[in-house]
This record gives structure tokens, C-alpha cells and sequence, in this order.
């Protein structure tokens, strides 16, 4: 029997250490098994399609300008040698709109599941070509070849219908690849030869578009106006423009978007990218939204075991409590017991969460270890009553970690009142307890 109270506290505290251990691999464990969920994700995304980027269109005009340059010869004579450059013209939209129709689906792979989306887009807009294609007096020392249209699409086997745009009232096929090696994977339809004088052009197409987890699209117009609707109810909208209007409910979302080129700059990163040889890609300034599921059940037990060791402090503390207040003995092997059955719970956790929904595997498995302890202390404490009001301890404890779970941004200011309230009970309860008559010591005079 141990008969200092100094020694008690610190067998407590050896065992609080060794608690460390099994809640140290069910961690481990609960990264394992997100990294088999993730990798289970991905080769479903790599069966279907990955998540979607939309760059464009844009008007691709490629040329070889004619540079003179003067030389001088072995025999000092200077002369012209004349030299042709090949490069492209970009034109961004002056207008660009796209509403789309987004529908969610599952994929199902074992007790995993992967979000699809599939997603019906308009994509309507007008060009404005300058006189000369805005190349003045230098005009005449460049030939153009075929213009043509570029649409980057990151995963072209999300692409679902036969694309086909309108140009002026003419209709021109899109073709696989997007043409130019800025936009990377895409589409591209050529065009006829176009005049160099001023003119507007109009063009529109529709895009049945599969993908997963998430849509992203490239504002490019000089004024850009975005819609999209959807039946996921629980949208979290990310990039650098969010929607200036949403409406979200349990049906499912609308966002609108609107931008310009004062606030993405496209124009001058565009060209800025033109000029810079080691561009390798179209400057993006991505808006979108992705489909994910609010309640990632890994997630939360994560965050459950960062709390685990201030819980088994807790539960530990009203232990020892009652075994102080009802002078009852209480032996090293029954708190291990106890604090082994606190471990468990966060096992139980991550392995039903797995089948159940996290709020329903959170509650079978504290109904499980609130039940087992209230029997187990009740016959160590020689008392069914004292049981309960151990299980009613517990069981409020378990409450006031779900609400910290729940509340992610109050979790600091809820653990903080917590920890402050079981510190004033503690000193509530003991306020005219004798320690030095528990430690068997002298009281000095």
C-alpha cells in the first residue's frame, strides 16, 4: 500500500508518462490510415479525372517578323543581313462569362470514397482586335500565319461533349492540345486568316466538364463575370477573388464572381510573361470552389488526440480526488487500467468513424468508455454511487471535448475556461483537506 502522498503523485505522474506510448501510435495509426485514404482518393481521381483548371480562351496570333540588322564584313565593308523572328500575339478577352451547372457524384472504393463533380458550362465572350493588331508602323515587317483559339484544360479527360465554338456566327471545331505551350494540356480551334483592320469577335461554346475535389478558373477578361451553381451544400470557395455574392443551403450553392484587369493585372503578367523567355506557363489568378466534406473524420480524431493528455490529467485528477476525499486506497495497476481505457477510446474513435459518421462514432465510443469506467470505479471505490458521479465526470469531459472539436475557432478560449474551471473545483473541494495529515508529517508550529 503506498503511504506518501509524494510518492503516490509521482507513481501517477510515471503513469501519465507511459500513457504517452500507446497514444503516441494510435496518432501514427491515424496518420496511416488518412494516407491510405488519400492515396485511395487519387487512384480513383487517376481512373476519372483530376481536379480542373480552366485557362482562356485566349486568341493565339503567330507571326515571323522581319529584323534587319547591320553587319560589317572581313573586308570592312558594312552591310544589312536581314533575319526573321518567330513569335505570337496574345489577345485576352475584353468580355468573359461562364455559367456553369455543377452536379456532385460518389465513387466508392472499399469503406473510401472520392468526390466527382460534373459540371455543364456556357463560355461566351467577345475579343476586340485593334487596327494592326495594335503593331502601328511596324506593321509591314511581319507575316502572320492562321490564328487560332487556345483553351487550357488541366485534364482533358474530364472533357465530356464535342467542343465546338462560335466565332461571329461561325462555327470551327476545337482540336486536342491547346496550341501553345504556356497553357499547357487544352484544346485549340483554328481560325481563318484575319484582316488587320479593327474588329470585334464574338464567341461562345459549351463545356461538359468531369472532375474531382475541386474546379478552378482563370478570370481572363478585361471584365470577367463568373456563375456557378451547385447541389453540394457545404462549398469552400478558395483563390484570390472571392464570390461577390453566394447563397448557400441545404440544396446546394450559387456563387456569382466579377472581376477586371485592374484587379488581376492579367494584361501586364501576360506580357510581362511574353517578354521573359524563362515563362514557362500562362499566369494565373485562379478563383473557384472546391467540393469537400466538411466532416473529415481523420481530421477531427487528430485534433482529439492533441487533446488526450490534458483529458487523462483530468480524469487522473478526479481519480485521485476521490480516493483522497473518501480516504480510499487505490492502487497504481487500477489507474493504469483506467488510463488504458482512455487510449482506447481514441482507437475506437478512428475505427468507427470509419463506417459511422465522426458525431455517431464519437458517441458510441464514449458511451462505451463512460460505461466501463462508472462499473470499473464503482467497485473499486466500494460505492455505485461514487461509479456515476465518476461516469457523470467523464461523460462531461468527453462533452466538452466534442464542443471543442466542434468550435475550431473558440477551442482556445473553451479549453482555457476548462482548464480554469476543474483547477477552482479542485480547490473548491479540497479547501479543508489536511495534506499533512495525508502525507503523515508534522505540521510545523
Amino acid at each position: 500500500m503506498i503511504r506518501t502522498l509524494g510518492f503516490k503523485l509521482g507513481t501517477i505522474a510515471l503513469l501519465i508518462l507511459l500513457l504517452l506510448i500507446p497514444l503516441s501510435l494510435i496518432d501514427g495509426l491515424v496518420g496511416e490510415r488518412q494516407r491510405l485514404r488519400d492515396a485511395v482518393l487519387q487512384d480513383i481521381a487517376r481512373s476519372s479525372s483530376y481536379p480542373q483548371q480552366i485557362n482562356g480562351p485566349l486568341l493565339v496570333l503567330p507571326y515571323r517578323k522581319s529584323v534587319r540588322e547591320w553587319r560589317t564584313g572581313a573586308d570592312g565593308q558594312r552591310y544589312q543581313e536581314e533575319k526573321e523572328h518567330a513569335g505570337r500575339l496574345y489577345f485576352l478577352p475584353e468580355r468573359f462569362a461562364l455559367t456553369g451547372d455543377v452536379s456532385t457524384e460518389t465513387r466508392s472504393r472499399g469503406i473510401y470514397q472520392a468526390r466527382l463533380y460534373h459540371g455543364q458550362s456556357h463560355i461566351s465572350g467577345r475579343f476586340a482586335l485593334p487596327e494592326r493588331f495594335g503593331l502601328g508602323e511596324a506593321f509591314a515587317d511581319y507575316r502572320f500565319e492562321p490564328a487560332f483559339l487556345a483553351v487550357g484544360i488541366s485534364d482533358i479527360r474530364g472533357i465530356r461533349n464535342d467542343l465546338v465554338v462560335t466565332l461571329n456566327g461561325q462555327a470551327f471545331g476545337f482540336q486536342p492540345g491547346s496550341g501553345d505551350v504556356r497553357l499547357g494540356a487544352g484544346v485549340h480551334a483554328p481560325l481563318p486568316s484575319l484582316t488587320s483592320a479593327a474588329q470585334p469577335l464574338d464567341f461562345a461554346f459549351d463545356l461538359d466538364l468531369q472532375g474531382s475535389e475541386r474546379l478552378a478558373i482563370n478570370p481572363v477578361g478585361r471584365d470577367s463575370r463568373i456563375e456557378l451553381k451547385s447541389d453540394w451544400p457545404h462549398p469552400s470557395f478558395f483563390g484570390e477573388y472571392l464570390p461577390s455574392e453566394r447563397e448557400t443551403d441545404a440544396k446546394g450553392f450559387t456563387a456569382r464572381w466579377q472581376t477586371s484587369f485592374f484587379a488581376t493585372n492579367l494584361q501586364e503578367a501576360l506580357a510581362n510573361c511574353v517578354r521573359n523567355p524563362s515563362c514557362a506557363s500562362f499566369p494565373v489568378r485562379e478563383l473557384g470552389v472546391t467540393f469537400i466534406d466538411p466532416v473529415d473524420q481523420y481530421l477531427k480524431s487528430e485534433r482529439a488526440i492533441k487533446y488526450a493528455l490534458l483529458f487523462v490529467l483530468l480524469t487522473f485528477a478526479g481519480f485521485f480526488l476521490f480516493e483522497v476525499l473518501k480516504r480510499l486506497a487505490v492502487h497504481p495497476v487500477q489507474y493504469s487500467l483506467v488510463g488504458l481505457s482512455l487510449a482506447l477510446f481514441y482507437l475506437l474513435l478512428v475505427s468507427l468513424s470509419e463506417h459511422l459518421g465522426f458525431g455517431l462514432a464519437y458517441g458510441l465510443s464514449a458511451g462505451a468508455c463512460v460505461g466501463l469506467n462508472a462499473f470499473y470505479v464503482g467497485n473499486v471505490l466500494r460505492s455505485g454511487v461514487r461509479g456515476l458521479g465518476f461516469g457523470a465526470m467523464l461523460a462531461a469531459l468527453y462533452g466538452m471535448l466534442y464542443g471543442l472539436l466542434s468550435a475550431e475557432d473558440y477551442a482556445l478560449l473553451m479549453g482555457s475556461l476548462l482548464v480554469f474551471g476543474v483547477l477552482a473545483a479542485v480547490m473548491l473541494l479540497t479547501r479543508r483537506l489536511d495534506w499533512y495529515g495525508l502525507t503523515g508529517k508534522p505540521v510545523a508550529p
